[in-house]
């Protein structure tokens, strides 16, 4: 793959005030969230980037449901390669796993129907070995492309529709077709898989945040890319507008306004007009302005379904002050350096921090079994839709105190893993795989909270996840741990999410 840079430019040079990207920055790093990256794009040139250390361009981050829209893009470049068409009817595709006598309503489920969350279910399969055919055999209650229901499983059929027709998964098929030529690279993605090996369509992507913005601007270029067609015209004009009504998310979602509005293929509609995105779980969004000829890629970790809309109203309030007309300002050198700066110096929260205790290396070497509960280092967000194995939990631990930083020696998933522990109010670097995890980049932050209190923070900076585990010591022979997960709630089926309460677990020495 040989990748085209774009132009950076200024913001003023393509007619938007650094003044009105600096407010945007500001409102963005309220309390309803924790930003991670942003680009804006206008004109075609990237004229706003940045990233809140420790998250940076090229690292990869968990997309969620922004993954639905590339599922979607392979099955739009299977209709413009004439493997099949948006009428073709499911059941004529898997032959094998529908059902024998199909009912009227499953008999006339078509891809246009999956693509834009019109299937017709009330319900989803769970992740098994042989969840399609479980999908056709889940009752299709309504006409299908009638009713809207958010169906992550649904989109996972889209990529399972390509493997079918080609013999290939998402991968495979999109990296000649798609991230090749629109200069993404292949090999820095990674997918989560269904347990029959399919990568998880729904959800399961990681990638970056130009990643996004180079999809989305093939879709604002009517499916071109540097002259060559990748998705036909009809396809991209159906996909960004409205093909379902998706006002029954009030029922079920109902501080996310912007979700009412309508569903595209596998893309939502915007309040703006002619303003459409690609959207994840959290705050991951790639939106497209063609009116203000503009696309602002986001990756975030909204406080719940407030903090995603908040987000988005902000954008909104920021759209309005961009006089489409005007396609250059007057240059503003003051407002540009003002902004550059803030844009090369941004973070997020440091670590909670407190003095070193000495008292903790009466622990060091120490060895600790689980006796009740299942603390792991993991993150498990994806099980619900995913299914397979996920971790076992730590089933041993010890740790060495020192104030150069604390080494946790643990084992995991029959395993021996050490992390190394900032003390210090920053975080170390560790790499940590697990089973059932696509990612192993790890920061480990600690915190003494009291004398018998030592909590650890692991920040997974290729997600919106942390965890945290506090070891409660009781005397030299017990200890209880607290885990909590940030941003404290997990996706169910339906796309929306839940709270987690925090879990307990004990310990004690070994004899």
């Amino acid at each position: 793959m040989i990748r085209k840079e774009f132009e950076r430019v200024s913001p003023e040079s393509v007619g938007i005030s650094s003044r009105h990207i600096e407010e945007l920055i500001s409102r963005l790093e309220s309390d309803h969230t924790e930003m991670h990256g942003i680009m804006i794009m206008r004109y075609g040139k990237v004229c706003t980037e940045g990233w809140w250390n420790p998250y940076s361009p090229g690292l990869r981050h968990g997309l969620q449901s922004l993954t639905k829209t590339y599922a979607a893009t392979a099955v739009g470049i299977a209709c413009t390669e004439g493997l099949l068409s948006l009428d073709t009817k499911i059941i004529d595709i898997f032959t094998e796993e529908a059902p024998k006598q199909p009912e009227g309503n499953l008999e006339n489920l078509k891809v246009r129907d999956v693509l834009c969350m019109g299937c017709g279910m009330e319900e989803m399969p769970k992740a098994t070995k042989n969840w399609i055919r479980d999908f056709l055999h889940i009752p299709v209650k309504h006409t299908p492309g009638t009713t809207f229901m958010y169906n992550s499983m649904g989109s996972s059929l889209l990529g399972a529709i390509v493997r079918k027709l080609t013999g290939l998964g998402l991968q495979d098929y999109l990296k000649p077709r798609l991230l090749d030529k629109i200069g993404i690279d292949a090999d820095n993605l990674r997918w989560f898989y269904l347990p029959d090996g399919m990568e998880v369509g729904g959800g399961g992507l990681f990638a970056t945040t130009e990643d996004n913005l180079r999809l989305m601007k093939l879709y604002m270029d009517g499916g071109v890319w540097e002259g060559e067609r990748i998705l036909s015209e009809d396809y991209v004009i159906k996909a960004t507008s409205f093909q379902n009504a998706s006002a029954t998310e009030a029922l079920v979602n109902p501080p996310a306004t912007d979700n009412f509005l309508g569903y595209g293929f596998q893309i939502w509609m915007c309040k703006p007009e002619g303003v459409y995105r690609a959207d994840g779980a959290m705050g991951q969004f790639a939106i497209c302005c063609p009116r203000q000829d503009m696309i602002i890629a986001v990756n975030e970790t909204a406080f719940g379904a407030e903090g995603i809309q908040m987000t988005l109203d902000y954008i909104w309030e920021f759209l309005n002050k961009i006089d489409p007309d005007i396609k250059q300002l007057p240059e503003d050198k003051s407002a540009e350096d003002k902004l550059s700066y803030r844009m090369s110096h941004l973070s997020i929260k440091n670590p909670d921090y407190s003095p070193y205790r000495k008292e903790f290396e009466k622990f060091n070497g120490l060895r600790y079994i689980i006796s009740e509960g299942k603390p792991a280092w993991e993150i498990n967000m994806m099980q619900e839709i995913v299914g397979g194995e996920f971790s076992d939990g730590i089933k041993e631990f010890e740790f060495y105190f020192d104030r150069t930083g604390v080494m946790l020696r643990f084992k995991q998933d029959g395993a021996d893993h050490i992390l190394s522990i900032a003390v210090d109010g920053s975080r170390f670097f560790n790499k940590l795989s697990v089973k059932g995890s696509v990612v192993d980049k790890v920061l480990m932050s600690g915190c003494f909270i009291s004398e018998q209190i030592f909590s650890i923070t692991a920040r997974w900076p290729e997600t919106c996840f942390e965890k945290t585990l506090e070891f409660h010591f009781k005397g030299d022979d017990q200890i209880s741990i607290k885990t909590t997960t940030m941003p404290f709630c997990t996706t169910i089926p339906g796309g929306t999410l839940k709270a987690n309460d925090p879990e307990w677990a004990s310990a004690k020495t070994m004899a």
